[in-house]
């Protein structure tokens, strides 16, 4: 696969996320996925993902930066949004606000194996203050 190829099929993955389209998830994530060290599986990673977007109704996955180099991919997503309530344990109660997520894909077989992801929780924090 090459570098064009899997950035394409990210990029169907985040409009598969942003249109919450979870009969299409397994296209695009497999079966085993893991999401920073821990064993979710398919319907685990559906689980939280739809979590997710119940908890941020507005929630849209934007890229800011993208490159892959097959079978890795590395993007920093950006949003602006309203979580309801908590939030990485923070009180956000429907506040807007903007950060980023650095994150990291291994891609088996053309579907997402394992992901490393860290959001800019710092950024929220100071928008609280």
């Amino acid at each position: 696969m090459s570098k064009d190829e899997l950035s394409a099929i990210y990029r169907d993955y985040l409009a598969c996320l942003n249109a919450q389209d979870w009969h299409r998830l397994g296209r695009f994530v497999g079966d085993r996925v893991r999401h920073n060290g821990r064993q979710l599986g398919l319907p685990g990673y559906q689980a939280m993902l739809a979590r997710d977007f119940q908890e941020i109704p507005d929630l849209r996955f934007d890229v800011q930066l993208l490159t892959s180099d097959p079978p890795l991919v590395a993007s920093r997503l950006a949003f602006d949004c309203t979580p309801q309530g908590t939030f990485l344990g923070l009180p956000v109660n429907g506040k807007r606000v903007t950060f980023t997520e650095n994150v990291f894909y291994r891609f088996d077989r053309e579907k997402i194996d394992e992901v490393w992801s860290i959001i800019d929780k710092a950024a929220i924090e100071a928008q609280l203050r």
